[in-house]
């Protein structure tokens, strides 16, 4: 009986191991997706300042 306990609690600690890694994982993931989503909004505003460039160039001509 004394060897069964200490197997049930063994498997308690390995579950709760695998639920930590599991976490831990996706707080990774979720921040790997953050930074990428940064990324895409920095790379939009990039593209739409280069964008008002020319038309604010050509607005001097005018």
């Amino acid at each position: 009986m004394h060897q069964l306990l200490g197997a049930s609690k063994l498997s308690d600690v390995v579950e709760a191991s695998v639920g930590n890694l599991v976490d831990a994982d996706l707080a990774k993931e979720s921040a790997k997706l953050q930074a990428l989503q940064v990324k895409q909004q920095l790379g939009v505003q990039a593209l739409s300042i280069a964008n008002q460039a020319p038309q604010a160039i050509m607005s001097l001509f005018r």
